[in-house]
């Protein structure tokens, strides 16, 4: 089984007979998904855990990042989902608590309810009040995952379907994909801090958010990102020099209007 891939199903139907059924097939599943990336995602109507309602445009004007789930998998999505929180956790830690969204949509439907998405959150331990569980509407999902690049196929067992993490822009568009059951918080953290160093500065957005975004940079030996004083200190002497250069210019501008002869002399 390829990282990207899962095969995988909720219970084992074994007194079932054998049906035929066509491979999932692998290389269209990834064509499809890295073919969605610069789509525009609609604006689907979904249900969050506690049955409110919740629109996908709501969403925009922050980074979101999406994964698809079905509650009724017993290893690999809650294996994945796991493995997300703590890439999300390191992410938070870097770039800020509310730099960005999580959304996590389960697909299984009538069956992926916002009680089964509740309880699915609960049993991986996520406890991030910018992190949702969401249940789409029947008749939208063909065009909602269309609009990610995410495919899936009905098993005897589950679900064969595309291990992917969208990063989606704050405009609604799929920037990234990330493929795999254990995405890893520099994987996350790197298109988030491209993204969020692209867009325009917000408002709520601190000094020490900025800070990080532009004076951190990735350690491969601890696969980490850390602060970088020295892009730090060259900030302030750049500062600095900019600071003298000015008051160089104006004090010379300031000499010779003073020594110009006056116009009664």
């Amino acid at each position: 089984m390829r990282a990207w891939f899962a095969a995988v199903g909720a219970v084992a139907l074994l007194s079932a007979p054998a049906v035929a059924r066509p491979a999932f097939d692998q290389a269209a599943a990834l064509a499809a998904s890295q073919a969605a990336i610069g789509h525009r995602i609609g604006n689907y109507r979904l249900r969050d855990a506690a049955g409110g309602q919740v629109w996908l445009s709501s969403l925009r004007g922050k980074p979101l990042v999406v994964s698809f789930v079905y509650t009724g998998c017993f290893q690999i999505c809650p294996t994945a989902t796991r493995a997300l929180d703590r890439a999300v956790r390191a992410a938070r830690r870097e770039l800020g608590a509310d730099a960005f969204r999580v959304a996590t949509i389960g697909f299984n439907l009538p069956f992926d309810t916002p009680e089964a998405m509740k309880d699915f959150s609960r049993r991986q331990g996520v406890d991030d009040p910018n992190w949702l569980f969401l249940s789409p509407e029947a008749d939208s999902l063909p065009a909602l995952v269309a609009d990610f690049g995410f495919r899936y196929q009905a098993t005897a067992a589950g679900f064969d379907h595309v291990l992917q993490v969208s990063i989606v822009d704050s405009r609604g568009r799929v920037y990234r994909q990330l493929y795999g059951e254990a995405v890893s918080g520099s994987q996350l953290i790197a298109p988030l801090r491209a993204l969020l160093k692209a867009e325009p500065e917000r408002p709520a957005q601190s000094l020490l958010n900025k800070l990080r975004l532009v004076c951190s940079v990735y350690d491969p030996a601890t696969g980490a990102y850390v602060f970088n004083f020295a892009y730090f200190v060259q900030m302030i002497i750049g500062a600095v020099i900019i600071t003298l250069g000015i008051a160089a210019v104006v004090f010379e501008w300031r000499r010779r209007r003073a020594s110009r002869p006056s116009p009664s002399s």
